[in-house]
């Protein structure tokens, strides 16, 4: 391959105006299927990073690629108006996949930087790390909405109420101690879904979440969500474990194996719906309840750097987002209540 010059976003490469081809893994050269997995088992091997992480990764990476061997450019020698543009034409979709919001296009452009200085660290780049002189696109300032204590208690009410069907009581038990986890421990989706039955102490009230790059962090575990665990331990996973061949994990589906992210993601939604929190200001996910967590904390007096090492958060930086909800409140609170700050 050689390093061309950035070609017009808009256009394909025949006629004018015409839009590419869609990219995939399939329009990957040699060069670039090797570069690719080279760097992903470096991730792997090197950084832990997780499945879900690496398949992310992989998705983002092979559509920069497709894009570059599309344009005949070898990505050992790209420069900074190259990735400028192949940025430009994701935000537009013109390299033939969808268009991506300002959030996606900072999320592909951090994994392509990943791969540039991966790159550059090997000795392979001719033109060091251009993706060092692009600036990644200017995102819009997004707080959470994080949930009342309310509407907390009333989202974990409506997820241990049975419903209808084959182990109706034993999964209604299991969703109050999956909804106890996410919101008690501040649990990621991932961190949920990932426990085994050791990594819970109910006698030193503690539990292991294996976190972003296999970190490990040992959480306190409240009453609440004790009482949960055990009732779901001892009344509810029994049931469900005599359909599979043994898993450790906590929590089982409906074929004795370990709960997907995918079905606590549908667990959370029903519970949202039968305790109609439906009309809120963005739909309730798993990490609604981590945002609720973290915002509780600081409301009751928890320092932001305790709260830091809660979460699993690599920077202090993460974890201030969560302090100006708070601050928003006192503002929101002092400017209805005190006569001169009307």
């Amino acid at each position: 391959m050689t390093a061309g010059g950035p070609e017009p976003i808009a256009e394909g490469p025949g006629r004018t105006g015409e839009r590419p081809e869609p990219t995939g893994e399939r329009s990957l050269g040699p060069a670039e299927r090797r570069i690719l997995e080279q760097y992903l088992s470096h991730l792997r091997i090197e950084r832990g990073l997780s499945a879900n992480t690496l398949s992310a990764y992989r998705r983002d990476l092979t559509r920069y690629l497709a894009d570059l061997a599309r344009r005949e450019v070898d990505p050992t020698a790209v420069d900074p108006q190259q990735l400028g543009a192949w940025l430009q034409s994701v935000r537009t979709g013109a390299d033939g996949g969808s268009a991506l919001s300002a959030a996606s296009a900072a999320r592909s452009l951090a994994a392509v930087r990943g791969l540039h200085s991966f790159l550059d660290a090997e000795r392979v780049s001719t033109t060091g790390d251009p993706s060092r002189l692009v600036p990644s696109p200017a995102l819009p300032r997004r707080l959470p909405h994080p949930l009342s204590i309310d509407q907390v208690e009333a989202l974990i009410d409506a997820a241990g109420r049975p419903g209808t069907g084959r182990d109706a009581t034993e999964r209604a038990l299991r969703d109050r101690a999956l909804l106890e986890v996410l919101y008690g421990l501040g649990a990621r989706i991932s961190e949920a879904t990932g426990l085994d039955l050791d990594d819970i102490d109910p006698q030193e009230r503690a539990a292991v979440l294996r976190g972003k790059g296999d970190k490990h962090r040992v959480l306190p575990v409240g009453r609440f969500a004790l009482a949960a665990l055990e009732a779901y331990r001892t009344r509810g996973r029994p049931a469900l474990a005599a359909r599979g061949s043994g898993s450790p994990a906590v929590f089982l589906g409906s074929r004795g194996t370990r709960l997907t992210r995918q079905a606590a993601w549908q667990v959370v939604r029903s519970a949202a719906e039968a305790a109609e929190l439906t009309d809120l200001p963005e739909p309730i996910s798993p990490h609604t309840l981590r945002h609720s967590y973290a915002t509780h904390l600081l409301h009751g007096g928890a320092d932001v750097r305790s709260v830091q090492e809660l979460l699993g958060h690599a920077s202090v930086t993460t974890t201030q987002l969560y302090t100006q909800v708070t601050v928003d409140t006192l503002r929101e609170t002092h400017a209805g209540a005190h006569p001169r700050a009307r």
